[in-house]
């Protein structure tokens, strides 16, 4: 039986990996470099517990004086925690030198991911700080953030809206705070009465006869029928498009799916009309293409139209859509049989290739033992010369096998080879970017960017969740693992 295909992301290979990096400083400076990241690593001495920055030239940048850690939270920015002496405690908020913007005091703080705004908690009050120490917003009763650019800020009982520059956006008055999903929210003003508010706190729209359970898709509204538990759809006029008579909603990007006695119905956010298919449950493809569910009663699955039309019959044991080079595909397997379609559902391959691996923009074919890189945009069918077979039931992002001298190595997707072809087996770790490679039956460790993390000398690994710790007598070195930030280019 042929084996099964995976669907892979692709790695980008640009530079030194931070992780390397920290490796290579560790090496040069003697001492263990830990959260290395974009130009900065933290290191601690073990015996006096001090703790220090080190740039990426291995320049250690501040030494802190007393036993301390130290943590980065914004580029050149980092909390420095003291754990000894006078000030054992206390925090503080510094640059790369050690320059303190925020002063060391008994302080509690809270960031929004990737924004340089703080909110500071001092004896009960808070306020809110930059990464350079300016206070943007003054000490309240409490502050909250609302939203990646908007806070909630409480004073004399009341709560108010502000932006990340610490302007006041609105004089009115909330009871309490409130939190923004793509610039609105809701607020219940009573039984089946609510508005919806901008992040400006201006009302959009007004609900007086529904409980509205998501707004997420508005103008269209999941309400609820809270004594019946079912859910229905209004839109922001409060016109009633589905009738609460349905016992789930979900809300996706372009519909909103409605399931009721183990049957789906769509409404199309696009042409705002529910459309009622006779199958469990659906997950969209693209130009109003579905695949069906599959279970273990039915493992098989069918593609069909928003109007219940079937393009193809359920009978298939897979069934995705694909995004390459921009350009949306069809694929589909049943049995040993697998397809590619292109949008207008035409074969892009011609009958005697077998689909190897598929790649976001290119396809790893095969036709009698000689492997191809095959490329949607262009069509071309180009031999990977050399290359011999391909590592059975391979997930990592890349394409592993041997070559004609039957020594493992690793290619991109385009073909060019990442890794040599001078090792006696590779060994992969679901979702982490480090492999094994195995050498004269010595072990070490490489990565996406033929790094080497650890030489081949070892005698015996052992992985956990973690990372790799190798083994050669006494001598041990332990490898973090790092996760697969890849693109997913299945819809």
């Amino acid at each position: 039986m042929k084996k099964l295909i995976f669907v892979l992301v692709s790695s980008v290979c640009l530079g030194q990996t931070d992780q390397y990096k920290q490796i290579l400083l560790t090496k040069k400076l003697g001492k263990e470099i830990r959260s290395y990241s974009k130009g900065y690593g933290m290191l601690t001495d073990p015996k006096t517990g001090k703790a220090g920055i080190v740039d990426s030239l291995g320049t250690i940048t501040f030494n802190s004086s007393f036993k301390s850690e130290i943590s980065r939270i914004w580029k050149d920015r980092f909390i420095l925690k003291v754990k000894s002496g006078n000030s054992n405690g206390k925090t503080a908020l510094i640059d790369e030198t050690g320059k303190e913007l925020i002063p060391l005091d008994n302080f509690r703080f809270r960031t929004w991911e990737n924004k340089d705004r703080m909110i500071y908690t001092k004896q009960g009050k808070e306020c809110v700080y930059d990464f350079n120490g300016k206070q943007i917003i003054p000490f309240a009763d409490k502050i909250e953030f609302g939203s990646e650019n908007r806070f909630f800020v409480k004073k004399n009982g009341v709560w108010l809206i502000y932006d990340f520059d610490g302007k006041q956006v609105s004089d009115r008055e909330f009871t309490t705070d409130l939190r923004f999903y793509k610039g609105r929210t809701y607020i219940v003003t009573g039984d089946k009465s609510g508005e919806i508010i901008d992040n400006n706190g201006k009302t959009l729209t007004t609900i007086s006869n529904h409980n509205v359970d998501n707004i997420n898709a508005f103008p269209f509204l999941v309400t609820l029928d809270t004594a019946k538990n079912t859910y229905g759809i209004i839109n922001d006029k409060e016109n009633v498009i589905a009738d609460e008579i349905y016992d789930q909603a979900f809300v996706g990007r372009e519909y909103i799916y409605l399931t009721k006695d183990d049957k789906v119905s769509i409404f199309s956010k696009k042409e705002g009309k529910v459309y009622d298919l006779d199958y469990h449950y659906v997950n969209p493809l693209f130009n109003g293409l579905f695949k069906t569910s599959q279970d273990q009663n039915n493992p098989k699955a069918a593609v069909v139209r928003l109007s219940g039309e079937i393009v193809f019959p359920k009978e298939y044991d897979r069934v995705e859509g694909l995004s390459m080079h921009g350009e949306k595909y069809l694929y589909l397997r049943k049995n040993d049989d697998e397809q590619i379609l292109d949008k207008n559902l035409k074969s892009i391959l011609k009958d005697d290739y077998e689909i190897e691996k598929i790649f976001p923009n290119t396809l790893i074919l095969s036709k009698e033992d000689i492997y191809y890189k095959f490329s949607p945009k262009d069509g071309q069918y180009v031999e990977l010369k050399g290359f011999k077979e391909i590592k059975p039931f391979e997930m990592y992002p890349m394409l592993i096998g041997k070559n004609i001298d039957y020594f493992y190595g690793i290619l991109d997707e385009e073909g060019k080879e990442v890794v040599p072809f001078i090792y006696d087996d590779i060994i992969t770790f679901p979702g982490a970017n480090e492999f094994i490679i195995k050498k004269d039956n010595k072990f070490g460790v490489s990565n996406h960017q033929n790094e080497p993390l650890a030489e081949v000398v070892f005698d015996k690994f052992i992985q956990d969740k973690k990372g790799i710790k190798l083994i050669r007598g006494k001598e041990t070195q332990y490898i973090y693992f790092t996760e697969q930030k890849d693109r997913n280019f299945m819809d």
